[in-house]
């Protein structure tokens, strides 16, 4: 496994020289339980002292959504992208796998083959491209992972509705959210486009 300051990551993102030890702590504060858990806009992060810095510097002053992504998980199961960067601070250490939009067919299927695994050490800051395919992180330590989801606001509430025009319509599970579900993960049931060929992919890591 790779780590996202190696030079390898440098076509998936970029690590942040951020200097965030309240939202750090408050994000320590979140819920952590065996199930993953996404919540797109958490008032007690979007309260941090540095939440106006990491806007303007990071997102260039567009108004912005600090969630986080906690759980325990070491399986891919899909791959999603957004119209825009995507800002991840990890508490205790996580992984993540990715990959590049560049690589989907025209059919918008997409083998997992592709995808690298990095580790993100905690309290570090990754900025994702908007190009980079990646999903919830996974477990770097048996405790799980915290981590906050910087987004432009809006993102990951209800779809708008779309025309079908695109092809790329089939994929958008919701606002500024485009994905591409495995079999395996069972998010087809829920009517998300299953399109990931190869292995479902999982870290290996024991503990």
């Amino acid at each position: 496994m790779k780590k996202v300051t190696d030079p390898e990551f440098r076509k998936y993102g970029r690590v942040l020289d951020l200097k965030i030890p309240d939202l750090l702590e408050r994000l320590g504060k979140t819920p952590l339980t065996d199930e993953v858990v996404y919540v797109a806009s958490e008032p007690s992060l979007e309260a941090a002292a540095e939440f106006d810095a990491v806007r303007d510097s990071a997102f260039g002053g567009i108004p912005i959504q600090i969630g986080y992504c906690n759980g325990k998980n070491d399986t891919l199961n899909a791959i999603e992208y957004h119209r825009c960067s995507e800002i991840n601070i990890a508490y205790q250490g996580a992984v993540l796998i990715v990959g590049c939009q560049q690589d989907i067919e025209d059919d918008f299927t997409y083998d997992t083959g592709k995808m690298e695994m990095f580790e993100v050490p905690a309290g570090c800051a990754v900025e994702l491209y908007a190009t980079t395919l990646h999903y919830a992180p996974c477990s770097l330590v048996k405790d799980g992972f915290q981590v906050a989801i910087v987004l432009a606001k809006g993102t990951n509430e209800e779809a708008p509705k779309v025309t079908g025009a695109l092809g790329e319509d089939r994929l958008l599970a919701a606002r500024n959210k485009w994905l591409i579900a495995h079999e395996e993960s069972g998010l087809g049931e829920g009517g998300a486009f299953v399109g990931l060929k190869g292995e479902n992919l999982k870290t290996g890591i024991k503990f």
